[in-house]
């Protein structure tokens, strides 16, 4: 099992958001959720991802608690994209994807790259078609560059559950069907995905649809 959440509900700024929510994925599998604004979709993957503590209800990573998990183990197990990103526009496009490599670092993150990270770092800049701008800096990129690259940092990380929110937001269409191909090849090699989409043609190469509405599956 690669993420299970049994009876969640969450709230957000005080209005219950997620009701009495069941979901399972498994490894090797990826599960895209869908759904109208306001369902709840993005507030069930922060949940899932331990960034929003639920009101009631428990979520298994790997079947153990999500609460169990140490910090480096989770980031280790777990990434995340969400759909709001911080970044030094001075920073090149290769350094910011060799982030997702940080928590197989040492402490806080200090070490030099392993051939395992470099190797990462190279595979996730192919998967998101930006080896040729590796060495650019994110200010010279445009909007759906820019999210390329954040995308190249979560598959850098290799975690075995990998939750995208929205990834395909500001993409063309040639680089959207490029992720629904990058996705289903991560599932067909025993990860657990997880993806909120708005794109139902796009949500149909997944391997099991969740439809969301007014905060329940």
């Amino acid at each position: 099992m690669g993420l299970l959440a049994l009876n969640l509900s969450a709230s957000r700024g005080g209005q219950p958001v997620l009701l009495d929510v069941a979901l399972s994925a498994q490894t090797g599998q990826w599960l895209a959720v869908v759904g109208p604004n306001g369902a709840g979709k993005s507030t069930l993957l922060r949940c899932l991802a331990g960034l929003l503590k639920p009101s009631q209800g428990r979520i298994h990573l790997m079947d153990q608690p999500l609460e169990t998990w140490s910090a480096r183990n989770k980031a280790q197990t777990l990434s995340w994209l969400g759909q709001h990103h911080e970044g030094d526009d001075a920073m090149t496009v290769r350094d910011t994807v060799a982030l997702g490599r940080m928590p197989y670092q040492g402490w806080m993150g200090l070490g030099a790259l392993t051939s395992t990270d470099q190797q990462a770092i190279e595979q996730a800049l192919q998967d998101t078609d930006m080896l040729s701008k590796a060495d650019h800096t994110l200010q010279t990129l445009s909007g759906g560059e820019r999210q390329r690259v954040n995308l190249a940092r979560a598959l850098a990380v290799q975690a075995p559950v990998l939750l995208l929110d929205e990834p395909v937001a500001h993409l063309d269409a040639p680089h959207q069907r490029l992720l629904a191909q990058v996705l289903r090849r991560e599932a067909a090699q025993g990860r657990c995905v997880i993806s909120v989409l708005h794109e139902l043609p796009l949500a149909l190469h997944a391997d099991a649809i969740a439809v969301m509405n007014q905060g329940q599956v």
